[in-house]
């Protein structure tokens, strides 16, 4: 896929999905440092916005300021924790709706992900507004549709950069 200086981009990062696929798949952390330069790719950056859950303890503080001093904004939502103990944390609705406002004002949407669920977006930013949109996800934990739906696909999986030690 042909990228030039001058596409504005978008940068959404599913952080919760990219942690545990890279926690799973490799027992490592993700360098998220490492995705956003890549994901922009020497073109003009709008926004970068990565998602995160907040859970009871403040362990995670400190890898959210690290993401806000590699240049994301930080958006932050409680952990849900239902009566039978079940537990929920899920940013897909919040990454949809940024990415439909941001739209207008972009050339290509980089969804951070391998959430399926975000295939309508994606169909909707192509086809409605006219966006690229890029994926970067480990191959392995992505969902095969939304890999067909993207303009382009980055596997994370295939440098170790993205992952810290």
């Amino acid at each position: 896929m042909i990228k030039h200086k001058e596409q504005r981009v978008g940068v959404f990062v599913d952080v919760s999905n990219m942690y545990h696929s890279a926690k799973n798949l490799y027992k490592r952390r993700v360098n998220f440092k490492e995705i956003l330069r890549d994901a922009v790719a020497g073109r003009k950056l709008i926004r970068a916005v990565a998602y995160v859950i907040k859970t009871e303890t403040e362990e995670g503080v400190p890898f959210f300021e690290a993401l806000s001093q590699q240049g994301f904004e930080v958006k932050m939502k409680e952990l849900q924790v239902f009566a039978g103990g079940a537990k929920k944390a899920d940013w897909d609705v919040g990454i949809a709706m940024d990415a439909i406002k941001l739209a207008d004002k972009l050339d290509v949407v980089v969804l951070v992900t391998g959430d399926g669920d975000f295939i309508p977006l994606v169909s909707y930013l192509q086809n409605t507004k006219g966006c690229l949109v890029e994926m970067m996800a480990f191959r392995q934990t992505a969902s095969a549709k939304l890999m067909e739906e993207v303009d382009d696909f980055i596997n994370l999986s295939e440098d170790k950069k993205y992952l810290l030690r």
